[in-house]
C-alpha cells in the first residue's frame, strides 16, 4: 500500500485515511497545517490513487495494513488517526482490531447503518458509472464533494482509472459495514463527527457509533454536507487541535 510521510519523525504520529473515490491528496490542507508539529502518514487505500495495483480493497484487510504501519512508525509515540467516510469505516475496524493502539481517533462521516435495498441501489449506480469518463459529469461530482478546481483534474483522472469490479466491491464494503462488537473495548479517545446537511442515515450512524463505545464524543458541523475537511479546512483543523488539547488536559 502506497503512502507518503511528512513532518518530524520523532513527533507524535498523525495518520489520515481518505474516503472512497479519492486518495491521499484530499488531506493536503491538513498536511500543510499539521506537518510542522506531527509526523504525518497519508496512505492511498488499495484500488485508489497510487495503490491501484496489488491488494483488492476490503475494510478488514486495509485496517490490518494500516495498524501494522502504525505499529512500525508509532513506537513509543502518541498516535492520532483521522478517517473520512470509507476511511472512517476503516478506522472503526482498526480500533476494533487493536483496541489500545491508537490514542485519538476522529471518525468523520462513517456509515454504519445498513442502507435499505443496497444491492438495488448499487445496480442503479452502475448505469451512471460510464459517465465518470466525461469531464463535465466528473466536475459536477467533484463540486458535490467540495473538491475545488485545483484537484478536479486529479479526481477526474483517478475516477476514470477505477473499473466496475472495484467500484461494486468498494460500494458493497461501504454499504454493508457494521460496527464490530469489539469496538466497545477500544480505549481511544474518539471524536465522532458528521455534517448537518448529510443524509439522516449518516446522523443516525453517528449516534450508533457513540452508543457503541463510552469514550466517544460527538460534533455536528453546522451548514456542512459530506466532506467538511475539504469544504472548510480551517474549521476542520481547528476542531482537531481543540479536541486533542481538551482531551489531553482532562
Amino acid at each position: 500500500m502506497y503512502y507518503k510521510e511528512y513532518g518530524e519523525e520523532h513527533s507524535a504520529l498523525m495518520v489520515f485515511v481518505h474516503g472512497g473515490g479519492v486518495s491521499g491528496w484530499m488531506w493536503d490542507k491538513q498536511i500543510e497545517h499539521f506537518c510542522s508539529k506531527f509526523h504525518c502518514l497519508v496512505p492511498d487505500l488499495p484500488e485508489h490513487g497510487r495503490s491501484k495495483k496489488g491488494l483488492q480493497f476490503t475494510i478488514n484487510d486495509v485496517a490490518d495494513e494500516i495498524n501494522k504501519l502504525i505499529e512500525e512508525k508509532g513506537k513509543g509515540k502518541r498516535v492520532i488517526v483521522i478517517g473520512f467516510s470509507l476511511g472512517a469505516q476503516v478506522l472503526i475496524a482498526m480500533l476494533s482490531k487493536k483496541p489500545h493502539l491508537i490514542d485519538f481517533a476522529m471518525v468523520n462521516s462513517a456509515l454504519v447503518k445498513q442502507i435499505p435495498f443496497a444491492n438495488a441501489l448499487i445496480k442503479s449506480m452502475m448505469f451512471a458509472f460510464p459517465l465518470v469518463r466525461f469531464r463535465a459529469f466528473s466536475n459536477i461530482q467533484a463540486k458535490s464533494m467540495y473538491i475545488d478546481k485545483d484537484y478536479q483534474v486529479t479526481y477526474f483522472q483517478e475516477s476514470g482509472q477505477m473499473n466496475k469490479d472495484a467500484f461494486v466491491r468498494i460500494m458493497n464494503e461501504n454499504m454493508s459495514f457494521k460496527i464490530p462488537s469489539s469496538f466497545e473495548s477500544s480505549t481511544s479517545k474518539i471524536l465522532v463527527t458528521v455534517g448537518e446537511k448529510e443524509r439522516k442515515i449518516m446522523r443516525d450512524s453517528m449516534n450508533e457509533i457513540m452508543e457503541s463505545n463510552p469514550n466517544c464524543k460527538g460534533r455536528i458541523f453546522t451548514k456542512m454536507g459530506h466532506g467538511v475537511s475539504l469544504a472548510n479546512p480551517k474549521l476542520f483543523n481547528t476542531t482537531i487541535e481543540e479536541w486533542i488539547e481538551n482531551e489531553t488536559s482532562d
